[in-house]
């Protein structure tokens, strides 16, 4: 017999580094969900991403249990990473902060496939593109 599902929260925290406070404890407080033992158990299934923010989904069940599938870091994280970039630009279209080769697009579409709604490298390239044109890059063909 299935559980039935009361919500699913969307919740992105720093690897290793949930605590009961705020942002945790406000998005799962209202649904009567043990926070300390998400923040243990989401901790525990982070701590080799250390220095990473981590999406987490979350699903909640009537009787208060919950279960959470972990998502790969966000693209614009993944490429300020790779470029050692500290942000994106304030002005993409205007003021550009960098440049990225097709072989990095690769890499990190790569690394995204499974959160990414397509099997195809090069549509998954074309995602990882779009969001480093809004960070300010220039894509290089």
């Amino acid at each position: 017999m299935a559980k039935e599902i009361k919500q699913i929260v969307k919740i992105q925290i720093p690897a290793g580094k949930a605590t009961p406070a705020p942002p945790v404890g406000t998005a799962l407080g209202p649904h009567g969900v043990n926070i300390q033992d998400f923040c243990v158990k989401f901790n525990e299934a982070t701590k080799d991403r250390m220095g990473e923010i981590v999406p987490a989904q979350l699903t909640i069940y009537m009787d208060r249990t919950f279960t959470f599938i972990l998502k790969t870091a966000p693209a614009a994280d993944m490429i300020k990473k790779l470029l050692n970039l500290p942000k994106g630009s304030g002005k993409p279209l205007q003021e550009k902060i960098g440049k990225i080769t097709q072989a990095q697009l690769a890499e990190i579409a790569k690394a995204k496939m499974p959160d990414l709604n397509t099997k195809d490298l090069e549509a998954a390239k074309k995602i990882i593109a779009g969001t480093a044109r809004q960070m300010g890059l220039r894509i290089e063909e």
